[in-house]
């Protein structure tokens, strides 16, 4: 297979409508995880946080001109989720649309999350995830990124897991 050329750049007003889809096609895939109420919540947090404005940065992804994959960059868990405690900046949705996985939609997104945030300064990027994002999980730890328990959360019975990646000792940085 052919690797095709991810284009990443910030997303713009216009692009609020594609950024929701793609969130909604790429957490669609955990529809039949959660029960049918939970599945609902999530949903509205999600379309939710594609409305709000409080991020850093909203990057999107293209390949072939079309929007296929977005992440938020926050300044600090404050902004991310509305709690203090991460006093850096934290990625948060991450989401590639399920048919175009495969394409390094997600590590293009996270290696330019983690040059933004270099850039202004931080030593370290966050993120959050659980055990059923597995892929993401090993994904994440691929790339480089550490457990970071001190900022794990309960959401419900679910444990949200944090995560850390050094970025001046990051191999995905210095890959570029």
């Amino acid at each position: 297979m052919t690797q095709k050329q991810v284009l990443v750049r910030e997303a713009t007003a216009e692009d609020r409508d594609a950024v929701r889809d793609v969130l909604l096609d790429a957490y669609g895939q955990y529809a039949n995880t959660l029960s049918e109420e939970r599945w609902e919540q999530y949903k509205e947090n999600i379309v939710a946080a594609a409305s709000a404005g409080a991020t850093k940065n909203r990057l999107v992804a293209e390949l072939d001109g079309r929007i296929v994959g977005s992440v938020f960059l926050f300044e600090s868990s404050e902004q991310a989720y509305g709690y203090v405690g991460i006093h850096t900046p934290i990625i948060r949705l991450l989401a590639v649309s399920q048919e175009a996985r495969g394409h390094g939609v997600a590590t293009q997104l996270i290696r330019e999350s983690a040059g933004i945030a270099l850039a202004s300064g931080a030593e370290l990027l966050h993120l959050h995830t659980s055990d059923m994002m597995d892929s993401a999980v090993r994904l994440y730890e691929r790339l480089g990124f550490e457990r970071a328990k001190e900022f794990d959360v309960k959401n419900g019975e679910t444990l949200v897991k944090s995560y850390r990646l050094r970025l001046r000792e990051s191999a995905i940085l210095n890959a570029r």
